[in-house]
């Protein structure tokens, strides 16, 4: 039995394989077959916390619109409304101004009620960039949109200042220097007489001086090289300068824009023969200068003989330069004048002249200009200078420049 027993077959052992040794990367590597790990869940707790972070983040955003939104509706209620200011008043835009600049002066002035709201309504609208330099008038109870739309607007208030003809280069400095709207300084040194131009000037307030005085002398330059351009090819002058300072002698010699051609035909007429211009505003200008004789100063007899470079009584020919300022009739009379045969001419005591070719008859025209003063009364026939020799015309009375 024991031998039946033990000679049964038993089960046999499992083959084993070999242990053949492997790379660290193969090592690492899955089986052929083997499936991949299931993912990771998150736990609830985390999926919750990133819930609640992004409700957080879309609860600020609405909020921060309805904010704005409340902010926009009620900035722009104020920007629309009336203002503060009880009455009209002016505000001045200075060059070069920004919006910040604008509307803290318009807060400071009391013509808008909050500077932040008007900065922020008008770079809404587009406009910050739009600001033009210039005074404007603000009406009283002004909007902040009704301001805005004035600074853009350009319409600023204009000033003007006259320049007659006539005047000499230190008078209209004199001008441009007393007139308060106007800013700056003055050049440090005064332009050649008779190169600044006669008009009335329309500027805004805060222009600089010396941009006024660069524009008269531009306008005066165009319109003397127009007129010369334009002259009578046989006249008796040599250049420009002579020509500015004939029409500066003819503009101080009479305020009557038709006489001008008449009396530049007696200067040139006297040119080409020779003769002395014997003209009283080269007298004063000699003595004076640019600064001119004082109203109440006569031209006496000494002033006549006392030479000087301007003293056209004494010199042959023109000055050396312009007297005045000449405007554009004087030019035109000088580029073309009248053509006479006077010699002579004198006041008639109306405000004109009279005009001669003889210097008798000239002198029966002085007789009766004298008898008129005298009629009349004024302080003009006391101021009067006696004398004239040599069949020149009476100084003072009966020459050309009276």
């Amino acid at each position: 039995m024991q031998n039946q027993a033990s000679a049964e077959p038993t089960e046999a052992a499992p083959v084993q394989k070999p242990i053949v040794p492997k790379s660290a990367s193969e090592a690492l590597r899955p089986e052929p077959g083997t499936p991949p790990p299931p993912p990771r869940r998150r736990s609830r707790h985390a999926r919750s916390q990133i819930v609640v972070f992004a409700n957080f983040l879309l609860s600020l955003l609405v909020l921060a619109v309805v904010g704005a939104s409340v902010l926009f509706y009620f900035g722009k209620l104020q920007f629309d409304a009336a203002g503060p200011s009880p009455a009209a008043s002016t505000f001045l835009v200075k060059r070069g101004s920004g919006i910040v600049e604008i509307a803290d002066g318009l807060e400071r002035r009391g013509l808008i009620s909050d500077a932040r709201i008007f900065r922020y309504g008008v770079r809404a609208y587009g406009h910050e960039k739009d600001m033009k330099a210039g005074e404007y008038e603000v009406a009283a109870h002004a909007s902040m949109r009704d301001i805005m739309e004035t600074l853009r607007s350009g319409k600023s208030i204009m000033h003007s200042l006259t320049i007659p003809e006539g005047l000499t280069v230190q008078q209209i400095f004199d001008r441009i220097a007393a007139n308060e709207v106007l800013a700056g300084d003055m050049p440090d040194t005064l332009p050649p007489e008779g190169s600044m131009f006669a008009d009335t000037l329309r500027f805004t307030r805060g222009t600089m001086r010396q941009e006024i005085v660069t524009k008269l002398q531009a306008e005066q330059k165009k319109l003397v090289d127009e007129v010369w351009a334009k002259r009578n090819p046989d006249l008796p002058l040599k250049n420009v300068n002579e020509f500015v300072t004939l029409a500066s002698i003819v503009e101080k010699e009479t305020g009557v824009a038709s006489e001008r051609p008449h009396v530049a035909s007696v200067f040139v007429n006297r040119l080409r023969k020779g003769m002395r211009l014997q003209s009283d505003p080269t007298i004063i200008y000699g003595l004076f200068g640019g600064k001119g004789k004082p109203a109440d100063r006569p031209i006496y007899r000494s002033d006549i003989d006392k030479p000087t470079p301007y003293n056209t009584y004494i010199i042959n020919g023109l000055p050396p330069t312009p007297v005045a300022n000449p405007g554009r009739a004087a030019l035109e009379a000088v580029a073309n004048p009248l053509q006479t045969d006077d010699l002579y001419f004198v006041a008639d005591g109306t405000g004109g002249h009279v005009f001669a070719a003889t210097l008798k008859e000239h002198n029966d025209n002085v007789r009766r200009w004298r008898s008129i003063e005298q009629q009349k009364k004024e302080e003009a026939a006391k101021a009067a200078v006696q004398g004239g020799t040599d069949g020149e015309a009476e100084p003072g009375q009966g020459q050309p420049g009276q």
